[in-house]
């Protein structure tokens, strides 16, 4: 089975690029219900990966910052402390599978890592229990 089957697209999902705010990475948040997001930098690239934590870290270990001036501190300012490692839509299976065990989500790229999507892992999962039962 090929990785694309699973593939989520960039269309569909929620992403922050590296030049926006803490407050506004804050709202996508927010308004997904998300617990992190994947960073995109103005080439399309896949950047990285911002989760609530390093919003939370940020707003703790910054004097004055509050959620008031938020919008002058930029995503590419934060320190990550999550690293979602991206896939190729080309890789292995397996390579996908051994990412996901420890992610959420896997974000995808394309030979030029241009981030494409996601893959879920819930999706994996539902996926294989439907398959196991049948």
């Amino acid at each position: 089975m090929k990785i694309a089957s699973f593939l989520l697209p960039k269309e569909e999902v929620a992403f922050i690029t590296l030049s926006a705010s803490m407050r506004e990475a804050l709202e996508q948040l927010e308004n997904h219900y998300y617990t992190a997001l994947p960073i995109v930098d103005s080439e399309g690239k896949y950047a990285g990966t911002l989760s609530e934590g390093d919003l939370l870290w940020t707003l703790k270990n910054t004097p004055g910052l509050d959620f008031n001036n938020m919008q002058q501190v930029s995503v590419s300012e934060i320190e990550k402390h999550i690293h979602n490692e991206s896939v190729s839509i080309n890789a292995n299976m397996e390579d996908m599978l051994a990412l996901a065990a420890d992610q959420n989500f896997v974000p995808v790229v394309d030979d030029e890592n241009i981030f494409i999507g996601i893959i879920r892992r819930k999706d994996i999962i539902a996926y294989y229990v439907r398959n196991i039962t049948d």
